[in-house]
């Protein structure tokens, strides 16, 4: 709702159709490019080795660095939310000071839950706490629209509702458009452990995460805009009243973030391996690097639940995270790399649609990485 709040309800609604088409179109691009790789060892390491082997280290780095910086937000998700669900639980006493520190929810999710799930090896593992994911998305928009349709709750003025609203917000908000289709960093991984992994079953798969996704954005966009109008904070949630139907909703969304987390550390660690592998000369001849060793996967994963951990705690700015997560890594691998890797593997190929369009996806992954890095920068300075 936020993100909708800078360019107003008409705009913002394409916007999100918009990214969402763009975000299919880059996955569609890297399912071609993970064809042309051997066996089921599709990776964007692979790929570039396939392209431009030189550099393939670098789009690693970038990988892991987007995926680095969704997993921080979860847990700044969890230290914001806990004590708001505390609070509405012990309405009627004083909750104790260390059941209101951020960093208590943070230590405990991470201990508790996050440390053990990322360790697991597939994706595939995570089948089960997926679906109480999806549950936790499905309570938040029963909130949502109670909140809009219920008359206890009264609209706002009608002033704060602009139907086109486009100011220069919109360029530091355009990250957040991005970011909330970015799921680039999986498709390999879903290529990989697919048992039918053909094109038409990975083009089906990409229509149907992207479609119903678009489907949820714009529900929750739009009604939790005409709810609050363009003062909407960035974390809708925060927006209601408390009560144990949305401390409900709270801790649903916590559990979203924590069966979330997992997803991000298993590609930042993919990539960090190949980045640690690239340094061997041995490793650097081979298309496919062999998987780490025990110990190596868990010095890795140690680090990426350490360094998340101790950014998380550090940093309380949610929507800063991800403008920055998403003009940077999220416009990397969602448009600059597939547009790339698909016109280089089809480079000497007829210019015909899907090669226009990838060049084009390309392009508009750099001008919208330049503008919003930019005005994001500007808007960090300035505060």
């Amino acid at each position: 709702p936020s993100a909708v709040a800078s360019t107003g309800l008409l705009p913002g609604i394409f916007v999100i159709l918009f990214s969402g088409g763009a975000s299919a179109a880059g996955l569609y691009f890297l399912a071609r490019c993970a064809s042309r790789t051997e066996g089921r060892h599709a990776s964007f390491f692979a790929i570039s080795k396939l392209t431009w082997p030189s550099i393939a280290v670098l789009f690693d780095f970038a990988i892991a660095i987007k995926c680095f910086g969704v997993a921080v937000s979860y847990l700044i998700i969890i230290g914001d939310l806990m004590p708001q669900v505390v609070a509405s639980f012990a309405s009627d006493t004083q909750p104790l000071d260390l059941l209101m520190d951020r960093k208590f929810w943070i230590t405990v999710f991470m201990a508790v839950a996050v440390l053990p799930l990322s360790f697991l090896r597939k994706l595939d593992s995570l089948k089960y706490t997926s679906g109480v994911a999806l549950f936790a998305v499905m309570y938040l928009c029963i909130i949502v629209i109670y909140h809009y349709i219920s008359p206890n709750f009264p609209p706002p003025p009608p002033e704060d509702v602009e139907m086109i609203a486009f100011s220069t917000k919109f360029f530091a908000q355009l990250p957040v458009f991005v970011f909330a289709f970015t799921c680039h960093q999986n498709i390999f991984s879903v290529y990989n452990e697919l048992r039918d992994n053909s094109q038409r079953s990975i083009s089906t798969v990409i229509g149907t995460s992207i479609g119903s996704s678009a489907f949820i954005y714009e529900a929750i966009a739009i009604l939790g805009y005409l709810s609050f109008g363009k003062h909407v904070r960035g974390n809708i949630i925060m927006e209601y009243p408390p009560s144990v139907f949305v401390a409900g909703g709270r801790l649903a969304i916590v559990v979203l973030v924590v069966f979330s987390y997992p997803l991000q550390a298993h590609p930042c660690r993919a990539s960090l391996d190949k980045i640690l592998a690239w340094r061997t000369p041995e490793a650097r001849g081979l298309k496919v690097p062999p998987p780490p060793s025990n110990l190596k996967y868990f010095c890795m994963t140690t680090a990426i639940l350490i360094g998340s951990y101790l950014v998380a705690i550090t940093v309380s700015q949610l929507d800063l995270v991800l403008a920055f997560v998403g003009s940077t890594g999220s416009t990397t691998i969602s448009f600059i790399l597939p547009g790339l890797f698909y016109y280089k593997i089809h480079e000497n190929d007829p210019w015909k649609a899907g090669k226009i369009t990838a060049v084009c996806l390309a392009v508009y992954g750099i001008l919208v990485m330049f503008v919003c890095l930019t005005f994001n920068i500007m808007r960090l300075i300035n505060t």
